[in-house]
């Protein structure tokens, strides 16, 4: 309530190459790290807008090639960052934020998604003068971009089921969320909230349980030894994880191997029914 948020966006932007799930956490890393640098309030500007760059302008920037370019804008009021730190900011687990108040990972997150869009991160800051980071997404061509709207508005196949999933989500609304998307697409769901209540509910059930959808990081142990512990008496028992991170943050941590299926939050009902059917049809 203490921060205002303007937002200037170009009605007419080009069509880039990019997954929204991944792009929306873009947004909300680069957000929630702009109001965390503003204690005393301020303004959070999001703008986004066409750029066509010559050779110059591309290289000054860091781009590979001129072109066609989508441009997203995030500048914050806030405290900025000094010379060291801007150095470092896209580092894995690197934080300035103190101990119990932020994992560093959301930055590095950032980087990797962009990269792999094929686009381009870069930041200015000084201290007491804010922070702007600038996203540039290459624009795909009139060809590429109607074969994507042909693509993105064909009609999409239900993802049916009818296998019983195990659910563990420490948030609420989440793990409703969730449930409510497989029951619809024909699942039998049991939802747990922590770790020793789908363990109980899993030595309890008498029937099969055929998948464990459960989050990586949660309260009380991680996703792998909770799996550890159900697969001891239900060696059948299939896995999915998910997580806000990164797939590669999580690797990087130890907690998942590489081998592991993972989903990234947030994710569509649509992406979710067929990340399961793939695990359980392997």
């Amino acid at each position: 309530e203490h921060i205002q948020l303007v937002t200037r966006h170009d009605p007419d932007l080009w069509n880039i190459q990019a997954d929204p799930g991944q792009h929306t956490q873009v947004i909300m890393n680069l957000a929630v790290n702009a109001r965390d640098a503003m204690h005393q309030g301020g303004s959070l500007t999001i703008t986004t807008e066409n750029r066509e760059l010559t050779a110059i302008e591309a290289g000054r920037i860091g781009l590979a090639r001129a072109g066609r370019y989508v441009i997203l804008l995030v500048r914050d009021t806030g405290c900025g960052m000094d010379q060291q730190t801007l150095s470092r900011v896209f580092e894995p687990f690197f934080t300035t934020k103190e101990k119990g108040k932020g994992t560093g990972l959301g930055l590095s997150t950032v980087y990797g998604i962009v990269q792999q869009s094929g686009g381009h991160v870069g930041v200015t800051s000084m201290p007491g003068d804010g922070t702007e980071f600038s996203l540039y997404f290459p624009a795909l061509d009139d060809a590429a971009a109607c074969e994507q709207d042909a693509r993105a508005s064909a009609p999409i196949e239900a993802e049916a089921g009818h296998e019983t999933i195990l659910v563990l989500e420490d948030e609420d609304q989440v793990r409703r969320l969730v449930s409510s998307a497989l029951t619809q697409q024909g699942y039998q769901v049991i939802e747990a909230s922590r770790e020793s209540e789908a363990v109980e509910m899993a030595a309890g059930y008498k029937q099969a349980i055929d998948l464990l959808l459960t989050d990586v990081v949660l309260p009380e142990m991680t996703g792998k030894e909770l799996v550890q512990r159900l697969t001891s008496s239900r060696p059948k028992l299939k896995v999915l994880y998910m997580s806000g991170y990164s797939d590669e943050s999580i690797l990087q941590r130890g907690m998942v191997r590489a081998e592991m299926p993972f989903l990234t939050k947030p994710f569509t009902p649509t992406t979710l029914g067929r990340k399961v059917r793939e695990i359980l049809d392997a």
